[in-house]
């Protein structure tokens, strides 16, 4: 459960949590928010401060019919970011929100530390190559289809059993690669009915069969806000909600919007452990 970042050992037997930076205009929640060095930096410093140990900074939107961007874009939008980063906090682990090899490999140059793919290597036959010839942390999470057309009616037999088995299989060619530090993600949203998403928080232990650590990704998504008929505005309440259940059913990782009220969670949640 320990993960190597840049030298740095992380270990996710007791969980920690990874504050997301979206520096896109057009993200679910914060999207358009953080436009110049100095509202970047002071979201940093506020999550950093609120105890997040992982920066997970985007600059493709992956929320449903999200617009393509393209490879050059997102360099463009996001190199700069990591080097803004890297110079503020020289300390700073630094996740990477990419499903493209380039840019994983120009990031990890520029001073990051983890690949976060919401593809699982399945957008870019390149990456798997990639992050093992780089040897740092992988996020693999399973998502099916794509951020354009993932939400148009998700089909499973046995959602659980279906990304057991798309892991097991990634993991493996993960394996033979020598890539050893893998991190899961269920992928939330991606792909997903809310039913499926509240029987793979239910079902979330036994991802552990997979000897991964896994990292959850639920805050303000749809899932939550839809099932409570309110905005992602408002569903800060059922984020907390929803990241206690999966810190009881074996997250290690918590990404989310609000880094306080996880780390929070994450505190009480060990005074039963």
């Amino acid at each position: 459960m320990t993960i190597n970042c840049k030298g740095t050992l992380v270990d996710l037997a007791s969980p920690k949590v990874m504050g997301i930076l979206n520096v896109t205009p057009d993200s679910f929640f914060d999207g358009g928010k953080y436009k110049n060095e100095a509202d970047i930096l002071s979201q940093v410093e506020k999550m950093l401060l609120d105890g997040a140990t992982f920066i997970d900074v985007g600059a493709y939107s992956s929320r449903p019919g999200a617009k393509h961007i393209s490879e050059a874009e997102e360099l463009q939008r996001i190199v700069p970011v990591i080097n803004l980063l890297v110079q503020n906090f020289p300390e700073i682990i630094i996740s990477v929100d990419t499903f493209r090899s380039k840019i994983a490999q120009e990031t990890i140059n520029a001073g990051a530390a983890i690949v976060n793919d919401i593809s699982g290597g399945k957008m870019d036959e390149n990456m798997f190559a990639t992050v093992a010839n780089l040897q740092v942390p992988y996020i693999l999470m399973h998502m099916l289809g794509t951020p354009q057309n993932m939400q148009k009616n998700p089909v499973y037999t046995d959602v659980t059993k279906e990304i057991i088995s798309f892991f097991a299989e990634q993991i493996h060619k993960l394996h033979q690669l020598k890539l050893n530090d893998i991190i899961i993600d269920i992928g939330f949203g991606f792909g997903k009915t809310n039913a499926h998403n509240f029987e793979i928080l239910k079902n979330l232990e036994l991802f552990k069969s997979l000897d991964a650590p896994i990292l959850a990704g639920i805050s303000r998504k749809s899932m939550l806000y839809k099932t409570l008929d309110i905005s992602a505005q408002e569903a800060l309440n059922a984020t907390t909600s929803a990241n206690t259940i999966a810190l009881l059913n074996g997250a290690n990782i918590l990404r989310v919007h609000d880094v306080k009220e996880a780390v929070e969670a994450v505190k009480i949640v060990n005074q039963i452990r």
